[in-house]
This record gives C-alpha cells, sequence and structure tokens, in this order.
C-alpha cells in the first residue's frame, strides 16, 4: 500500500508513533464515523502491534508520552488505545491521567476500546453507567487518607480507571491517583 503524499509531508517521513524512520506504512484508525483524518504513518515495529490482540512490547511504546500530545487527531486516537492497552503499566496510567483530547477525539478513541460486559456494572451516585475513560465529578467533600488534602465537592476527576469492586474507581486529584466510592461521584 502506498502512502499518500501528504501524509508522509505531515510525518516528516517519520513514524507519528515513535519517531524513527525506516520502513514506513499507512495504518487507518478504525471509526464507526467516516473520517477523513484517520490515518497516519508507522514504522515497521510499530505496525504489528497495533493489530487487536498482538503482545505490546511496553519499553517500546514508552514513545506514546510523545505522542498523545501530538496535534493529530488519528496519532492521539490510537495513543490513547494503546495506554489503555498498557495499564498494567504505570507510566501509562498517570498518562493517561494526564492526557486531554478534545470531545470528538476522545469519542473516537473510546469507541476502539475493548469492553468487557463480563464483569458487573459501574453505577455513579445516580445510577448512570460509567466507563474507562470517563470523567465524574465529586458530588460532596472526601477526606483523602494518607494524603493531607480535602478533595472538594465538584472537582473534576478525568479519565477514571475502573477497578475489580464496582463500588470503587480509581481516579487522580491534584495530582494524587485514589480510589473513590461511587457513591460519591456523579458521572460529568
Amino acid at each position: 500500500m502506498t502512502i499518500d503524499p501528504t501524509l508522509l509531508s505531515r510525518s516528516d517521513e517519520k513514524c507519528e508513533l515513535c519517531g524513527p524512520g525506516g520502513a514506513l506504512q499507512m495504518h487507518e484508525v478504525p471509526s464507526a464515523a467516516a473520517r477523513d483524518d484517520a490515518a497516519l504513518v508507522v514504522c515497521e515495529t510499530c505496525a504489528p502491534q497495533l493489530r487487536d490482540g498482538a503482545e505490546l512490547d511496553a519499553n517500546h511504546w514508552y514513545c506514546l508520552q510523545g505522542s498523545i500530545w501530538s496535534e493529530v487527531p488519528a496519532v492521539q486516537a490510537i495513543s490513547f488505545r494503546l495506554l489503555h492497552r498498557l495499564d498494567a503499566e504505570l507510566w501509562a496510567q498517570e498518562l493517561i491521567g494526564q492526557a486531554y483530547l478534545a470531545d470528538d477525539v476522545l469519542a473516537w478513541a473510546n469507541e476502539g476500546l475493548a469492553t468487557v460486559d463480563d464483569g458487573p456494572e459501574v453505577l455513579d451516585s445516580n445510577g448512570a453507567r460509567l466507563a474507562e475513560g470517563d470523567s465524574v465529578t465529586l458530588i460532596k467533600d472526601l477526606d483523602v487518607k494518607g494524603a493531607s488534602f480535602v478533595a472538594k465537592r465538584g472537582t473534576l476527576v478525568r479519565s477514571i480507571h475502573l477497578t475489580d469492586n464496582p463500588g470503587h474507581v480509581e481516579g487522580r486529584v491534584n495530582g494524587t491517583a485514589i480510589v473513590l466510592k461511587t457513591e460519591f461521584l456523579k458521572k460529568a
């Protein structure tokens, strides 16, 4: 498959995920809606790991710390998906919590996340279903055990991480990763 010259120019003839040149190819980021900006340029190291179910080399994907901040929506979306596949890595969890994606790009990125329907449903205080990567708002002041601050009512917690317990989610408040009870959360 030949690479569109516009993509090659945009990528400066480098992999848009890890940077180095080498054998480059075009990769389409799957989307439910037709998008004309769904392609990016990847190298021969990244390409095979982008397939569903492929094993990821966490050391190689440390490069996502740069690519998640790309201005290219396709690069942001695939970086977000890869970070979620690497969620066993502490650096990937932290980067998910720091990353900001525009609403349309975040919706696109979330389309590609694997959903598990086997576990119990995680619900907020109003009964709304919570999913991996959702944003929530605290509905009351919460004393944070082991920290010297109070998580204030109205605080927005972005990119939550679901746990094995449907009554708890993980999130970052004031830069600190904490476990939050869903009964004190409202989906944002």
